[in-house]
């Protein structure tokens, strides 16, 4: 299996790390340090999330890191990183 990062979801990432910097640098790093490390996990076990059957017949698949929503897809042998946001935003 492969790991892949989308924009969108790369975006999220810079989203989330100038949000919380403003408040706690080492809290930003800290979270994104998780949140990018949380998805080679699925390396291993890529099915291990719940999957969302509104996206049929894609396999978009989700696991939650800490207070975060992480989305990601199955293609082939390639895992996709779709979104990730806090839970208790508004998506």
């Amino acid at each position: 299996m492969e790991l892949k990062w989308t924009t969108k979801a790369l975006s999220d990432l810079v989203r989330l790390h100038e949000f919380l910097s403003a408040l706690n640098k080492q809290a930003a790093a800290s979270t994104v340090q998780s949140l990018t490390a949380a998805p080679s996990k699925l390396l291993a076990q890529p099915r291990i999330g719940e999957k969302l059957d509104e996206f049929e017949p894609r396999e978009v698949r989700r696991i939650l890191v800490g207070h975060y929503e992480m989305r990601y897809e199955i293609q082939n042998a390639t895992i996709y990183v779709l979104r990730l946001w806090h839970t208790r935003e508004d998506r």
